[in-house]
């Protein structure tokens, strides 16, 4: 999204309704199936409310639909450069997402994230598959029940509906984050595409 034109909130305003009418859900069935307070998904609806990661992350699973479908990334034309000072951060309870570019190539949809992981973050799982490499630190990782430790260069990928936790294990970690979807889970028939200037989706 270009942030210089439209903030998270305001944007997802618009396509969280867009997409709710279109799953045919009413504030109260979202909320169930969400467990975001009715309130709060009004709040949000009328670009008055705070969206965290873990908010845009459980309304993607509620809804079945990517991030870029609630964070409306928009294809850019030739050379796409996305400055990460120009970007407007998603912040969660452990971890800042950057969204730096959409890719749709077939029928797949990729989302491409500049990710800090600051300490503990859980995700009860969101639709697509999730990919992560490692650039400074080391990242404990765990899916479902199973555990692996990550340093600078190792990666992970891992079906994003299972219940996931990033937990940094010595300081800070900066790590890339490579969400994919297939295109008919997408809500909106454009293609998903660049964040920062040029024009974020959890971890989630």
């Amino acid at each position: 999204m270009g942030v210089a034109d439209e903030s998270v909130r305001d944007v997802l305003a618009v396509n969280l309704r867009r997409a709710r009418t279109a799953r045919n859900l009413s504030l109260s069935e979202l909320a169930r199936l969400s467990k975001i307070g009715k309130a709060t998904l009004s709040a949000l609806e009328a670009g008055a409310g705070n969206p965290t990661i873990e908010t845009v992350f459980s309304l993607s699973r509620a809804l079945q639909v990517p991030i870029s479908d609630l964070l409306d990334q928009r294809r850019g034309n030739g050379l796409t450069v996305v400055r990460g000072a120009e970007v407007e951060v998603l912040r969660g309870e452990g971890v800042d997402l950057r969204p730096l570019r959409g890719i749709t190539t077939g029928d797949t949809v990729f989302e491409v994230y500049d990710q800090q992981v600051r300490s503990h973050q859980e995700s009860l799982g969101h639709v697509g598959s999730e990919h992560t490499v490692v650039q400074v630190g080391r990242l404990g990782v765990r899916v479902d029940d199973r555990e692996v430790e990550l340093g600078p260069g190792d990666y992970v990928g891992f079906d994003a509906l299972l219940p996931h936790t990033y937990t940094p294990l010595e300081g800070p970690v900066r790590s890339v984050l490579l969400l994919q979807y297939r295109s008919d889970q997408r809500l909106h028939s454009a293609p998903a595409c660049s964040g920062g200037g040029a024009e974020p989706d959890v971890t989630g």
